[in-house]
């Protein structure tokens, strides 16, 4: 698709005029227009504006000339999993796995092998083919070859480690020792927890990424306890398989 069919997709799926997307992004009624009927595309600043405003990649805006992939694993990316940065803009070289508002989540390549290889793993794909695959991959990424550059100084993951330091000190009946706490995208882990009243309710945001991990129940049988937390709470829930009748077993704000 033309970057001109793009534009104007996302301004009347927006519900916007040309005049109210001009101000937005701080241009002329008339360069909007322009970009509709293919005479111009925007600058590179009004391309960040437009990719803020539509919550789109500017790869997007530009009618997806190139795949993107995450420059920490590998992954293929679309505009529902691009991370953002600090200031909210689309930070389009990670995935919302790898990159939460300006932070790195990995400094262990080993930590995130772990990871992608259970969601890898299929009949045609053993355990051993997609870990030596992911050993070849990651070190070609920009992310890796660029760690010493890149990398917090381990502030990331003494932050980890205080909140599982956090989380064990609870001692919650039947939860086992955790160990490790991994980037979760709200979407994939935002649960409805009923109410008295028969409602339910959500406590995530689907766009924030958070630290968490699935963990088997001490008291065996299907039931999982779910670990959630970031700088602001610790929540502890456990649910049945495929996150069936979830049940609040703790909301603790830091």
């Amino acid at each position: 698709m033309e970057t001109k069919n793009v534009i104007f997709e996302l301004r009347t799926k927006k519900g916007l005029s040309q005049e109210e997307l001009a101000q937005k992004v701080m241009v002329t009624r008339q360069a909007v227009s322009r970009w509709e009927n293919g005479e111009t595309v925007p600058n590179t600043e009004t391309l960040k504006l437009l990719s803020k405003e539509f919550d789109v990649s500017i790869n997007t805006l530009l009618g997806d000339p190139r795949q993107l992939v995450c420059q920490c694993c590998g992954m293929p990316l679309e505009d529902g999993i691009i991370s953002h940065n600090g200031d909210g803009t689309l930070n389009e070289e990670y995935c919302k796995w790898c990159y939460a508002d300006g932070t790195y989540t990995y400094s262990n390549m080993d930590d995130l092998i772990d990871v992608c290889v259970k969601h890898m793993v299929n009949d045609k794909f053993t355990e051993e083919q997609a870990r030596s695959y992911m050993k070849q991959l990651l070190p070609s990424l920009d992310y890796w070859k660029r760690y010493e550059e890149l990398s917090d100084n381990g502030q990331f993951e003494a932050f980890k480690e205080q909140l599982i330091k956090e989380i064990n000190d609870l001692h919650i009946e039947g939860l086992p020792k955790v160990e490790k706490l991994n980037a979760l995208v709200g979407s994939y882990v935002n649960l409805g927890y009923p109410l008295p009243n028969g409602k339910t309710v959500k406590f995530l945001n689907d766009e924030i990424t958070y630290l968490g991990n699935q963990l088997e129940s001490e008291f065996g049988g299907d039931r999982c306890f779910g670990v959630l937390a970031n700088m602001d709470f610790i929540m502890i829930s456990t649910y049945g398989p495929e996150g069936e009748t979830p049940e609040l077993v703790l909301y603790k704000k830091r």
